[in-house]
């Protein structure tokens, strides 16, 4: 009966309500305990507020086990913030510097990822409730008993109370990844030599899992240590070796070569050491030395040069002098590429398991992170978010701001109960400007309705505390379930009733504490529309068309620049080129990519731009994964063909290179414009192909392998790149190549 009865409960309505317990259980017996038991209501109210803030208003994300673990580790933040929220409130102005300087902190923290993200709505509740009357630093030791009452108690709940089944990590999900790659390279290297149309579509939906939006929240890498970032660069290389692995062609039944068939076979001998290490299994150091060796062997074998050439470099025409036709040459560095993501992949993967203590040789440029100590990576986080065009940055100057003017009013104006007005801005001002009038219109509505069945409940109640004591544990059970799932208005005004419960037993109550309270929610709601208003009113829907075109506009340089250090120019009587600079720009895109990832996080939980305009200037439904991915595309592609050794090019090969890619270049420039265009940028979206890339299909004679990994690196950035302009951003089918075939 019970089981049946639990099925028909809707899944929002069953998440709620077991948070709502935990929750409801915390606060009530952590009030009771101090209001009735002890006789100590300052306490009382403590632990009732922070059980509320860390487990009601926070959105830590993960089971209940994982939110347990944050909140334990944010206890001596939460110590701090009421000890410094508790000195700081016996004077305005000092009240009103520290909510800025809190507020914009706490708000910034969401740099670190989605744990403290979550947990920082909560935090600056803990900051706000002793800034505001009574202004009474003699009783900081009762607060601070109260406050960690309340949160060791529902670190219990949390992991005791209705415990959660853990959904597979983002380490599972690249060890899985990693041997569905194994299994592809493995299908390349036997009859028919090629994935069927099944394994093709495998490929493609374990790279699509990889992607964070599709990961669970708690489960995404998305913190600043050398872990997270490792983990977070094993899917990408995952998802690169994937696609390279699902367009690699051959004609049908054609064995690979054997230096082809070797590297093949040394992929999937990492990849499926790098599963078991992902799955705490030893570094894949042997694997990684078999691929890096195989991948030497056949890059100086489609150079011309000898398998353990000792420094020499051919001259101009050496690759065809070994008798390799153009399709063999382009094959060869099409698995080289696959080779790169594969030891990327294996790199990375050990850092992400073992730290500092990993065992596979990273190159210094690609993996930057892997010596740098905590202070400095998160530094470098900070920093490259310590701006106006993060989304980061913005979002904590716009909530800083409101909930300084709060404060401030509440502190001037003396605003009775002026803390729910600061709480009201906390939890009413949205990303958007469109989100903030929106939901400020419920939020009152709910709050009126609210406020009229509290004005009733405390008239009829009278100051008997016992009828507020015994309906405060059933209605706070009631918000908790029901004010989450039907949304904003709804909770406004459960909680209405709720702090109306609260505060009388604490203090004789009347009818007035409803209206206070509909006066305090008016204000608190103006503040926050006002700077919705002021400060970045577009959210990043805006920012997000300006970050993506900045990075395409970073990308056509890196592109330009590369291919022509690649190109160079003919020596003469041949020979090694010396190592050239690293090509200028990697650190500025970089930036870029780092600005619109995070731009596009916020994005996906955004509604309709403000005003609509927004959407009206922009290619419609584009694809701004592929933008991202273009990114990360361009600086691989650019550190992996700048490093030595090199040959120089022959005359028509320099200037097919170098043609090609000033016109990559262009079409990414085209696209940067239509993104983020200006008062006169031409309205005609861009073709999907580049109407003039026939011409440059044609291979130079005699053209070195070096040249045909350029000519394959320029043509997945032109699949990057048609798939930012087409209409539907899902591939269906097998993409055609972009040249033309032999």
């Amino acid at each position: 009966m019970w089981g049946v009865t639990a099925r028909r409960i809707p899944a929002a309505y069953a998440v709620a309500g077991r948070r709502a317990v935990r929750v409801t259980l915390v606060a009530a017996a952590g009030f009771y305990l101090f209001r009735y038991g002890l006789g100590r209501p300052v306490a009382a109210t403590y632990a009732l507020f922070a059980a509320v803030a860390l487990g009601g208003l926070s959105r830590i994300p993960g089971t209940g086990r994982q939110r347990a673990a944050t909140m334990a580790r944010a206890l001596p933040v939460c110590w701090l913030l009421v000890i410094v929220g508790t000195y700081l409130s016996v004077r305005t102005w000092s009240a009103v510097v520290g909510m800025l300087l809190v507020g914009f902190t706490l708000a910034f923290a969401a740099v670190g990822g989605p744990r403290p993200a979550g947990a920082a709505p909560g935090l600056q509740l803990l900051y706000m409730l002793p800034s505001f009357p009574p202004y009474d630093p003699g009783s900081l030791a009762e607060r601070l008993v109260g406050t960690t009452t309340g949160l060791v108690l529902l670190v219990l709940a949390e992991a005791l109370i209705f415990p959660e089944p853990r959904p597979p990590s983002y380490r599972e999900r690249a060890a899985d990844a990693a041997r569905t790659a194994a299994h592809c390279a493995t299908l390349l290297t036997t009859p028919p030599y090629a994935l069927g149309d099944d394994d093709f579509r495998t490929a493609q939906q374990t790279g699509q899992g990889l992607r964070p939006l599709t990961v669970p929240e708690a489960e995404r890498p998305a913190g600043p240590e050398v872990r997270d970032r490792a983990l977070t660069h094993t899917g990408l290389a995952t998802r690169t070796l994937l696609s390279r692995l699902a367009l690699l062609r051959a004609a049908p039944g054609t064995p690979p070569g054997p230096e082809v068939s070797a590297v093949l076979t040394a992929v999937t001998g990492l990849a499926t050491a790098t599963g078991a290490c992902l799955r705490g299994g030893p570094s894949p150091v042997t694997p990684h030395e078999n691929l890096a060796a195989a991948r030497a062997r056949l890059s100086a074998l489609s150079s011309g040069l000898p398998a353990h050439a000792d420094g020499a470099h051919p001259a101009p025409g050496a690759a065809s002098a070994a008798g390799f036709p153009a399709a063999v040459l382009r094959r060869h560095a099409a698995v080289l590429e696959i080779a790169d993501a594969a030891l990327a992949m294996g790199a990375a993967a050990d850092l992400a398991v073992h730290g500092r203590h990993a065992s596979v040789e990273v190159a210094p440029g690609r993996f930057w992170y892997a010596t740098a100590g905590p202070p400095v990576l998160w530094w470098h986080r900070l920093r490259g978010h310590a701006g106006r065009r993060s989304v980061f940055f913005q979002n904590a100057v716009r909530l800083a701001l409101a909930l300084t003017a709060a404060r401030l009013v509440a502190g001037v104006d003396t605003l009775p109960h002026g803390f729910w007005a600061t709480l009201a801005t906390l939890t009413l001002t949205r990303t958007t400007m469109d989100e903030t009038w929106s939901t400020i219109r419920v939020a009152l509505t709910g709050t009126l309705a609210g406020a009229l069945l509290t004005a009733g409940v405390l008239t009829l109640g009278g100051t008997d505390t016992t009828v507020y004591a015994a309906v405060l544990p059933v209605w706070m059970l009631f918000a908790f379930t029901v004010g989450p799932v039907k949304g904003v208005g709804w909770a406004q005004g459960l909680f209405t009733v709720l702090v109306a419960l609260v505060f009388a037993q604490l203090a004789p109550p009347t009818w007035h504490l409803a209206e206070v309270r509909m006066l305090d929610v008016l204000v608190g709601s103006a503040i926050g529309a006002v700077f919705g208003l002021l400060a970045w009113p577009r959210g990043a829907h805006d920012e997000l068309r300006r970050t993506a075109a900045e990075l395409l506009r970073r990308a056509a340089e890196i592109v330009v620049a590369t291919s022509a250090t690649v190109a160079g120019g003919p020596m003469a009587g041949g020979g090694a080129t010396p190592d050239p600079p690293a090509v200028p720009g990697h650190r500025s895109l970089q930036h870029a990519v780092v600005l619109a990832e995070s731009a596009y996080a916020q994005y996906q939980s955004e509604s309709t731009p403000f005003g609509g305009a927004a959407r009206r200037r922009t290619p419609p439904r584009m694809d701004w994964q592929a933008t991202l991915i273009a990114g990360h595309h361009t600086l691989w592609g650019s550190e992996r063909l700048l490093e030595p050794p090199r040959c120089r090019l022959g005359p028509a090969a320099s200037t097919s290179v170098g043609a090609l890619g000033e016109r990559v270049a262009g079409r990414m420039l085209l696209l940067s414009a239509a993104l983020d265009p200006g008062d006169d940028t031409p309205t005609a979206p861009p073709p999907m192909l580049d109407p003039a890339l026939a011409e440059f299909a044609a291979e130079p004679p005699g053209a070195p392998r070096l040249y045909y990994a350029t000519v394959s690196w320029l043509d997945s950035l032109l699949t990057d790149l048609a798939r930012i302009a087409q209409s539907d951003p899902a591939p269906r089918a097998r993409p055609e190549p972009t040249r033309a075939p032999d």
